[in-house]
């Protein structure tokens, strides 16, 4: 069969695509309709994990699960802007690994609002400056965000989704050869992790210039092009900076969950995780007697982390503790009656890490 051939099927094709997406969007604009009348949420994470879940159990290929996910979550995104113009703020500036989550999630057309801190992050939703936020909240190398735990413990609004993204860095620069390269801009901390590329690029004699963040990086290299910059894809596509080599960090396993917040609570799913604090009292035995509640009722705890209240607070410690399972799910909501004192509901939402 012949090129021309080829490319006039993949055109046919191309038709009946454009003209069933436009059928979807239209349903879809019903339903915008429909929930505007009940006050019903346009982000629902656990409808979309249940289509794409059905999607990939009736997929015979050469689709994979992982593009499977990719082209529908861009739907979806799309679709959202249709029922509701998406305005997300996030933990800037552009060009950012947060830039790069929200977009995962929210898709091309979203409206995005970068922001110079978290507690900014959370203002912008609370001021109805924004529909959602997404901030990070723990790294796998690094550890908790704090300023991410003491915003959630201030907040009412409500964790509506979990986003786990592998922290790639990309070389990037204009120059032609590395030879060429006298400067390399980058976050301190992106140097440190790309320790092992340098050595073995015999780039540890060039200079190297830390600045605020890796998307700010990349802006210095698209006018300097005698540097190179450690940053996110998204930050090179973003200033227009060549990339030269793609993951260079040294762990390969280096992962930030980022989560999603909103005004709103999600449904179950049936494969959810819940997360509170708990405001326990400074006496010996408390944190014990808490978790032992959690063991009685068959409960599966994914994370605890304890962090400094303040003493206004009336106690030392909080902790902030993840779970299996839904807040309405029967033997959860009667831990929550027994500790009704003691736990404040950050959310619960589609268990994706």
């Amino acid at each position: 069969m012949k090129l021309e051939e080829l490319r006039r099927q993949i055109d046919a094709i191309d038709d009946k695509l454009l003209e069933l997406l436009n059928e979807r969007i239209e349903v879809v604009q019903k339903v915008g309709e429909l929930k505007h009348r009940t006050g019903g949420a346009i982000y629902r994470p656990e409808r979309e994990k249940a289509i794409i879940e059905r999607l990939v159990q009736q997929n015979r290929g050469p689709l994979t699960e992982t593009a499977i996910e990719a082209i529908f979550l861009e739907i979806f995104a799309v679709a959202r802007n249709f029922e509701q113009p998406q305005r997300v703020a996030y933990l800037g500036p552009e060009g950012s690994f947060t830039h790069q989550a929200a977009e995962n999630r929210f898709g091309a057309m979203s409206e995005y609002i970068p922001l110079h801190s978290i507690p900014a992050v959370f203002k912008a939703v609370h001021a109805d400056r924004a529909r959602f936020a997404v901030v990070p909240i723990e790294n796998n190398t690094n550890g908790f965000v704090g300023e991410t735990l003491d915003e959630l413990a201030k907040t009412d609004l409500k964790i509506v989704a979990e986003l786990y993204m592998p922290i790639h860095h990309s070389f990037v620069t204009k120059a032609q050869h590395l030879h060429l390269i006298k400067r390399i801009y980058s976050k301190d901390i992106a140097f440190n992790q790309c320790r092992s590329f340098l050595l073995e690029h015999e780039l540890d004699a060039v200079e190297y210039i830390p600045v605020e963040s890796t998307a700010k990086a990349a802006k210095m290299a698209a006018n300097d092009p005698e540097s190179a910059a450690i940053c996110s894809h998204i930050a090179a596509k973003l200033y227009h900076v060549p990339i030269m080599f793609e993951n260079i960090e040294d762990n390969h396993k280096n992962k930030t969950r980022f989560i999603i917040l909103s005004d709103f609570e999600n449904a179950p799913s049936g494969a959810d995780k819940t997360s509170i604090l708990a405001k326990l009292s400074d006496k010996p035995g408390s944190l014990y007697e808490f978790l032992q509640s959690f063991h009685d009722a068959n409960v599966n705890l994914k994370k605890i982390e304890s962090r400094p209240a303040g003493e206004e607070a009336g106690f030392d410690y909080w902790f902030y503790i993840d779970f299996e399972g839904h807040k309405d799910e029967p033997h959860i909501r009667k831990l929550f009656e027994k500790h009704k004192d003691e736990i404040k509901y950050l959310g619960s939402y589609v268990q994706n890490g």
